[in-house]
């Protein structure tokens, strides 16, 4: 398969290494002044941690081409992922000039975190094979890839892309029903407000909201969700026992969903926070760190996953006999 990176920024490398891992071609493109330099230099950093996570037979980054020209980059593209700024009439420009230049076959697929796929496929000629493709940071660890189609998109091109993204070691999450944010985001975003509430209250800092996380709900979410959690949390009872015992808790005023206004002094004490737990690292140097801890957390995490989906295909084994 051959790919198209339209967009080489963080997104777009981290797209670019992952389908180079996976031992597929790819041709990028960017208008950006310096974006073949600034795209190398990215995922060249990144190769180490998908060499850690294994490479397939092939996979090589000396398959990656680039070109300044849209058209050429898509034209012999099996699928073209659009990773443009979130900026509907940018990706609206943008998106009609894949639909042009793209072959009839290709699947075009964009990275949007919240844009709906309906808006963004309404002024092309062929909205029958758009979707949108929203993977998370960094792109070349992080598994997961949000199969959003819009209300054009056909039920084709629907399972085309979930085949296409699975293999390259992707794990689809089919959203049935197009929404702002989609799934995950929506999650983290109703988290982000409430810490932001938390800081701009006055009750904790950037750096005791980040531990009160990274030292306790972070550490089972990286095996469970938040309905499991809960489902354990009930003890012998799971969510049932639990629902009934704190249900009614769900009433009081705990969380306030709505942002907080974006005030000097919220701003000054988020960034002046964030800064002071960098300890002086750089941001090149915090995001190896973080990619170091991924992998060892993804690799830990992949045991229990796999010893679950077992345990549940041997139950709908025994279901169906």
């Amino acid at each position: 398969m051959k790919f198209a990176i339209v967009g080489t920024g963080v997104i777009g490398s981290g797209w670019i290494t992952r389908v180079l891992a996976h031992g597929h071609d790819v041709v990028a493109t960017d208008l950006a002044d310096g974006a073949y330099e600034a795209m190398m230099k990215q995922v060249r950093q990144n190769w180490p941690y998908a060499e850690q996570l294994g490479l397939a037979p092939g996979a090589s980054i000396d398959r990656l081409t680039f070109t300044p020209d849209l058209a050429e980059a898509v034209k012999d593209a099996d699928v073209i992922q659009e990773n443009v700024p979130e900026v509907e009439s940018i990706k609206d420009y943008v998106l009609r000039e894949i639909d042009a230049y793209a072959p009839p076959g290709a699947l075009i697929c964009s990275s949007t975190s919240g844009i709906m796929p309906s808006e963004l496929q309404q002024n092309l000629k062929h909205p029958e094979r758009f979707v949108v493709a929203h993977p998370f940071h960094p792109v070349y660890i992080l598994p997961l890839v949000e199969i959003v189609p819009g209300g054009r998109t056909s039920e084709e091109n629907v399972k085309k892309a979930e085949l296409v993204y699975e293999s390259i070691g992707m794990d689809v999450l089919h959203v049935r029903k197009e929404i702002e944010g989609h799934i995950a985001d929506r999650l983290m975003e109703a988290l982000w407000r409430e810490a932001l509430h938390i800081v701009n209250d006055g009750i904790a800092t950037t750096e005791e909201v980040d531990k009160a996380f990274t030292h306790g709900a972070g550490l089972r979410y990286a095996q469970h969700g938040p309905f499991m959690t809960f489902h354990l949390a009930g003890g012998e009872g799971g969510m049932r026992h639990m629902l009934k015992q704190f249900g009614p808790a769900l009433k009081k005023p705990w969380t306030k969903l709505e942002a907080p206004e974006l005030t000097q002094n919220l701003y000054d004490s988020v960034v002046s926070g964030c800064e002071s737990s960098s300890n002086d690292y750089t941001m090149s140097e915090l995001d190896q760190n973080r990619n170091e801890f991924l992998v060892k957390v993804k690799q830990l995490a992949e045991e229990y996953w796999l010893t679950q989906t077992e345990a549940m295909r041997k139950n709908e084994k025994a279901a169906q006999l």
